[in-house]
């Protein structure tokens, strides 16, 4: 799992509006309202954020036009695949509108630009592997996959059943290995890609 290196700040001047990104390690919603307290500014006309804690996502766009803000910063979380993690954009208006396509470049830019001075560091190493199985092993698989937060990379079925291709913490391939053998009595076979 990605986290963040260390917290950053970027700041930047697009058509006269200024943009201040705050971005740092979060791994609760308390955490996270905790630092959205200490960096957002009442006198700024918007304070925008996005955070994806645990595998779970939330963002606003503190008054922009829907999907123009909250969601841009979400997207440079994820294209990063980081977790754990909660960026601020602050927006002081400058007097120049910049429209639907201008903010989200501005709101994505800058967050994007933020979370590169921060860097990028592994939490915990990973690992992909391969389950094969049939489909009356499917909803088995599934939840165990859930059970073990793993990532779902690719699912493709054959006349044998699923073939799914899946990342998941390093340390917890031996035990995800052990119930999916003893839940499907050995049917469901699981392989570890090197």
């Amino acid at each position: 799992m990605l986290s963040l290196k260390t917290a950053a700040t970027h700041t930047e001047v697009i058509k006269k509006s200024r943009f201040i990104a705050h971005a740092v390690r979060v791994t609760s919603q308390a955490e996270s309202l905790d630092f959205y307290e200490s960096v957002a500014d009442p006198r700024a006309t918007h304070n925008c954020w996005a955070w994806r804690i645990n595998f779970q996502i939330r963002s606003s766009d503190d008054g922009e036009p829907s999907g123009t803000a909250g969601r841009p910063i979400l997207s440079s979380i994820e294209g990063r695949q980081l977790e754990n993690v909660m960026v601020v954009v602050t927006r002081h208006f400058g007097g120049i509108k910049l429209g639907v396509g201008g903010l989200v470049r501005a709101y994505s830019g800058t967050t994007a630009k933020c979370l590169d001075k921060a860097g990028v560091i592994e939490l915990f190493p990973m690992a992909e592997m391969i389950i094969r199985g049939g489909f009356e092993w499917a909803a088995s698989i599934h939840s165990l996959l859930t059970q073990f937060s793993a990532t779902k990379l690719t699912e493709s079925h054959n006349s044998d059943g699923l073939i799914l291709k899946i990342r998941c913490c390093e340390s917890d391939c031996q035990e995800l290995s052990a119930k999916l053998g003893n839940t499907s009595r050995g049917q469901v076979k699981i392989q570890k890609v090197v």
